[in-house]
C-alpha cells in the first residue's frame, strides 16, 4: 500500500457550480475513514458541484478497516478509490475548530475555510491504564498493523487483551502471523456485547480447539517484558501484547469547540446529524446519536447518508439502527440479532458439536423478539427480518429449520444492515431491472457489498422474485455449461458436431464454441488444435499463444513454481535477442516474450522446447501458474518446502483445462510472500502441515480466497485439491471464475466443503480418478505442434508465402503497429 506524503490530492470536478441545498459552496471533511468516504461518495453521486475537502491524519486515502486482518495476513489493497472532484490532504492533523470565523487550523497552522463542516473524527482505541502499556499495540489502522507484524519477527508467543469482535480478529492475527496467542477478557466469557453465557461458552470452545488459549472474567494487572501477569496471579508470555479493550470516541476538537457533547463521550448530534452549531455536522464513531455512539458500519453509513441529504436540501433522518451481527470469526459463525432478552426463551445447545441457539420472543409466544447463534447461524438469514413482527412459526420450528428458506420476508425486513436495505427495495429493483442474478442485485442496490453475509438472502429473494433465469447456454443450447459437462462426459460425445446434432440446434457460435471446446479438453485431453476442435478455440488457443495489440503475440513458457536454472534463463535471453522480443517478469513468477510474428512462433518454441521448457498456457483458460516464495529452503521463517510443493502443483495441474483461467501460489509461512490468499487456490505452510485456501480471485473484482482445510498433510492436500478442481471444472458456468461460481453455490463454502473434504455426495473418488486421468494424458502442446505437420500449416502469415516469408519481405513497425497487417488464420481459411 502505497504512503503519501503531506500534499493535496486533487482529483478534477465532473462539474461547476455551487453546491445544492443552503448555497453551501465549501464543504470540509475532518477525518478520512470509512464514514467520511461514504459522506463524499453520496455528495458527489447525488450531484453536488462545490469545493469538496477531506482532512485525514494517516497518509493514505480511506480503506476498508472490516477487513485490516487481510492486510496484516496477506499485504491485501485495501484503500478505496477517491471519487472525483475530491481534495484530500493527508498526513494532516485538524487541532482546532474556529467556529466564528468558519475555519479549521491545522497543526502547521494552515487555516481551511469551510461553509458547512462535517466531523468524522471516528473513535481511539481504549488503553487500560496497567503498568507496561507503553509497550503495548492497538489493533486500529494500518500503522498499527504495520508495527505488529513487525514485532512478531523472531517472536513466538503473543497475548491480545480484549475479547470482543475486534479482538479475537487481532488473535487471529497473531495466529497467522505464527504466534502461540492468548486471549484475555475481563467478561465471563467472549463477546458478551453479542452472545450470552451459553454461546460464550460454546464459542470458547471453538476458539480453543484452534489453539488459542481464553483467560476469561480476569483482569490484567501489567505488562513486564516478554510476559502479561493477571489479577490472579498467572503470568502468560507474551512478545507481542496487543490492547483491544474498546473505544473511544475522538470528540476532542468538538470539546474544545464548546460544542455540545455526551457525558460519556460523543459529539451530540439530532436527527439530521447536526451538532449544537447548524454549520457543523457529525458522523461515524464520534457522534452520539439519540444517546448512542455506533461503532458497526451500518449505521455510521447511515449517519453519512442522511447528512449528506441534509446539506442538499434534503430531510432524511436517523432513527437508530439495528445492530444485528452476523460475521465469522476464527473460522465459527457467531450471530446476533434483535434483543438479548425476552419474556419467553426457547434454547438449543449441542456441545459436541459446537452449536448454540436461542430465541426470545413475547410472553404470548407470537411475536420475536431477537435470537443468538454460535456455531450454526442458519437462523439468521430468515429470522432477522421478522424482529417485532409475528412470528411466521412456531418457535421451536424456526430454531431447528434455520427460520425455513421458504418464509416470505415483508418488505420493511432489513436484509442488509451495512447499506441499509429492505428486502422490499431488492424485490423492486429485481422487477423494475430485470436482475436475474446476485452480482446484479449488489451493483444495483449495494446489498451485500460489504460484509457479505446477507448474499444467501439477496438469492432466497432472487429465487422468490418470480423472474425467469434462463440456464441455457446460448441460443444453440437450452443447457448450462454444467449440464453439457455431464452430457458429454455421460454420452462419451466427442466433437461438437456430434453435441450439438444430439442435444442442440444450429451450428454454435462464439459463446458455445469455446465453451464446447473446453469441455471436450477437460474430458477427452486431445490437442486443442487436432481436427475439429481447432475450429472451436478463442483467438488466442488458434495460435498457443497471446495476441497483443499490435498483431504479433507473446510466449510464455512453463516456469514451474518460479524455480529457474542458469542455462534455461541464458536460452530465454538468447531467444529474445535473436528474435527481437520484449522481455518483461510477470506477476506469476514467469518470463513473458513479446513481438512475435505467427510464423515465428513454431521457431521459438523448437529453441525453447529443445531447452527443456514447455507451454506455459498464458493463452488459455487452464492452470496458468503456481507461485511460491523460498519456503523452508532458505528463508528463516519458512516452516515448509513452498517451492517443491509449488513445482509438484503445477507439475500435476499443467495443461488442465478449465471454465476460467486458474491460479495458484504456496506460501512456506503464515507471512504469505506468495500471496496466496488471492488465488483460486492457495496454500499456506503450517507447523504441521498445510492450510487450504479457495476461490480467491486478484482480477477486477479481488476477493480473498476462503479458508478449506486446516493443518493437512501434502497427500491429502493433493487429494482435496483434486477434488475441488474437478468439481470446479465440472459444476461451474461458461467463464466463471472460482470466486464467482462459490458464492453461486447454494450452500457456499459449508457446501463446498461437505462435497470436496467430506464426500457428501460420494464423488471423491470419480473426481480423483479424472484428475488421475489428467495427469497420465499430459502432453506439451508446443512440442504436438512441432511434431505434426498438419498442425504447423497453420503458422504462417501470409496465404501465398507459408512457413518463412520470403526475405525480401521486410516488416516495418509504424507507431507501435506492424506492417504489413497480419491475416488471422480464421479469414484465411474462409
Amino acid at each position: 500500500m502505497t504512503n503519501r506524503r503531506n500534499e493535496d490530492v486533487v482529483m478534477p470536478a465532473t462539474a461547476s457550480g455551487r453546491a445544492k441545498g443552503q448555497g453551501m459552496s465549501r464543504v470540509v471533511v475532518v477525518g478520512y475513514g470509512p464514514t467520511a468516504h461514504r459522506f463524499i461518495e453520496t455528495m458527489r453521486s447525488r450531484g453536488f458541484a462545490g469545493s469538496l475537502t477531506v482532512i485525514g491524519e494517516e497518509p493514505r486515502p480511506a480503506y476498508d478497516r472490516v477487513a485490516l486482518t487481510t492486510y496484516l495476513t496477506e499485504d491485501a489493497s485495501l484503500e478505496y478509490a477517491v471519487p472525483s472532484g475530491i481534495t484530500t490532504r493527508l498526513s494532516t492533523r485538524v487541532t482546532e475548530i474556529d467556529r466564528q470565523a468558519r475555519e479549521v487550523v491545522t497543526l502547521d497552522g494552515e487555516r481551511v475555510p469551510y461553509d458547512t463542516l462535517v466531523l468524522a473524527t471516528g473513535s481511539a482505541p481504549f488503553v487500560p491504564p496497567v503498568p507496561g502499556r507503553g509497550r503495548a499495540f492497538v489493533y486500529r489502522t494500518i500503522d498499527d498493523l504495520e508495527a505488529i507484524r513487525e514485532a512478531s519477527l523472531g517472536s513466538t508467543h503473543g497475548v491480545v487483551v480484549g475479547g470482543g469482535l475486534l479482538g479475537l480478529e487481532a488473535a487471529d492475527a497473531l495466529r497467522g502471523l505464527g504466534l502461540k496467542t492468548g486471549i484475555v477478557e475481563i467478561a465471563p466469557w467472549l463477546m458478551p456485547r453479542q452472545v450470552d453465557e451459553g454461546g460464550g461458552s460454546v464459542l470458547k470452545g471453538h476458539i480453543e480447539s484452534l489453539g488459542l488459549e481464553v483467560h476469561a472474567g480476569v483482569m490484567l494487572q501489567s505488562i513486564e517484558a516478554d510476559t502479561v501477569l493477571l489479577a490472579d496471579g498467572r503470568a502468560i508470555p507474551a512478545e507481542v501484547v496487543v490492547f483491544s479493550a474498546g473505544i473511544r470516541p475522538r470528540d476532542e476538537l468538538a470539546r474544545a469547540a464548546d460544542l455540545e457533547v455526551g457525558e460519556r463521550g460523543g459529539i451530540a448530534v439530532d436527527a439530521g446529524m447536526r451538532t449544537s452549531d447548524p454549520s457543523i455536522y457529525a458522523i461515524g464513531e464520534c457522534a452520539l446519536a439519540g444517546g448512542v455512539v455506533y461503532g458497526l458500519v451500518g449505521p455510521c453509513n447511515t449517519m453519512a447518508e442522511v447528512a449528506a441529504d441534509r446539506i442538499l436540501g434534503g430531510s432524511s433522518t436517523f432513527g437508530g439502527s439495528d445492530l444485528s451481527t452476523k460475521l465469522k470469526l476464527l473460522g465459527v459463525e457467531v450471530a446476533q440479532f434483535g434483543a438479548m432478552e425476552g419474556a419467553l426463551d426457547v434454547t438449543y445447545m449441542d456441545p459436541v458439536a459446537g452449536v448454540y441457539k436461542r430465541l426470545f420472543v413475547s410472553d404470548d409466544a407470537s411475536t420475536l423478539l431477537g435470537g443468538i447463534c454460535v456455531g450454526d447461524a442458519s437462523p439468521y438469514t430468515s429470522l432477522k427480518g421478522f424482529v417485532g413482527k409475528p412470528l411466521p412459526a412456531s418457535p421451536s420450528d424456526l430454531l431447528f429449520t434455520g427460520g425455513g428458506l421458504s418464509l416470505d420476508l415483508p418488505d420493511d425486513a432489513q436484509v442488509c444492515s451495512c447499506n441499509n436495505i429492505c428486502a422490499g427495495t431488492v424485490r423492486e429493483a429485481i422487477a423494475e431491472q430485470g436482475l436475474t442474478d446476485v452480482p446484479s442485485i449488489k451493483k444495483c442496490t449495494r446489498a451485500g457489498t460489504t460484509c457479505g453475509s446477507c448474499v444467501p438472502m439477496l438469492k432466497q429473494l432472487l429465487e422468490k422474485s418470480g423472474v425467469e433465469v434462463s440456464k441455457a447456454l446460448c441460443e444453440h443450447f437450452d443447457y448450462s455449461r454444467a449440464e453439457l459437462f455431464d452430457i458429454v462426459r455421460v454420452r462419451g460425445i466427442s466433437t461438437f458436431s456430434e453435441l450439438v446434432s444430439t442435444v442442440g440446434t444450429g451450428r454454435g457460435c462464439d459463446i458455445c464454441k469455446p465453451a464446447v471446446a473446453s469441455i471436450l479438453a477437460s474430458l477427452n485431453g486431445e490437442h486443442v488444435l487436432t481436427g475439429e476442435l481447432a475450429a472451436l478455440q478463442d483467438t488466442n488457443d488458434h495460435f498457443l499463444a497471446n495476441i497483443q495489440k499490435n498483431g504479433t503475440y507473446s510466449v510464455v513458457p512453463r516456469i514451474p513454481g518460479g524455480e529457474i536454472t542458469p542455462d534455461k534463463l541464458i536460452v530465454i535471453g538468447e531467444v529474445a535477442r535473436d528474435f527481437g522480443l520484449y522481455t518483461k517478469i510477470t506477476g506469476g513468477q514467469r518470463i513473458d516474450l513479446f513481438g512475435a510474428r505467427v510464423e515465428q512462433l513454431p521457431q521459438i518454441w523448437a529453441r525453447l522446447v529443445e531447452a527443456g521448457f514447455e507451454s506455459g498456457h498464458a493463452y488459455g483458460k487452464a492452470l496458468r501458474t503456481v507461485k511460491s516464495c523460498v519456503g523452508s529452503t532458505w528463508c528463516r521463517y519458512g516452516v515448509q518446502d513452498s517451492v517443491g510443493l509449488a513445482i509438484a502443483l503445477e507439475q500435476r495441474y499443467r495443461g488442465l483445462r478449465s471454465p476460467h483461467k486458474l491460479k495458484s501460489a504456496v506460501s512456506g509461512c503464515a507471512r504469505e510472500c506468495a500471496e496466496a490468499r488471492s488465488k483460486d487456490f492457495g496454500i499456506i505452510a503450517t507447523e504441521h502441515g498445510w492450510n487450504l485456501y479457495v476461490a480467491g480471485n486478484g482480477g477486477f473484482k479481488p476477493r480473498h480466497a476462503d479458508l478449506l482445510v486446516s493443518d493437512v498433510p501434502t497427500d491429502e492436500l493433493i487429494r482435496i485439491i483434486d477434488r475441488f478442481l474437478m468439481f470446479y471444472i465440472r459444476t461451474a458456468d461458461r467463464l466463471q471464475r472460482t470466486s464467482t461460481w462459490l458464492e453461486s453455490l447454494d450452500g457456499g463454502l459449508d457446501y463446498l466443503r461437505q462435497v470436496v473434504v467430506e464426500d457428501s455426495l460420494g464423488l471423491a473418488s470419480e473426481l480423483e480418478a479424472q484428475m488421475e486421468r489428467h495427469v497420465a494424458g499430459y502432453f506439451d502442446e508446443w512440442r504436438a505442434v512441432l511434431d505434426d505437420p498438419d498442425k504447423l500449416r497453420r503458422f504462417t502469415s501470409f496465404v501465398n508465402a507459408p512457413g518463412v516469408p520470403d526475405p525480401s519481405i521486410t516488416f516495418e513497425t509504424e507507431r507501435q503497429q506492424i506492417k504489413p497487417v497480419l491475416i488471422p488464420l480464421e479469414v484465411v481459411r474462409s
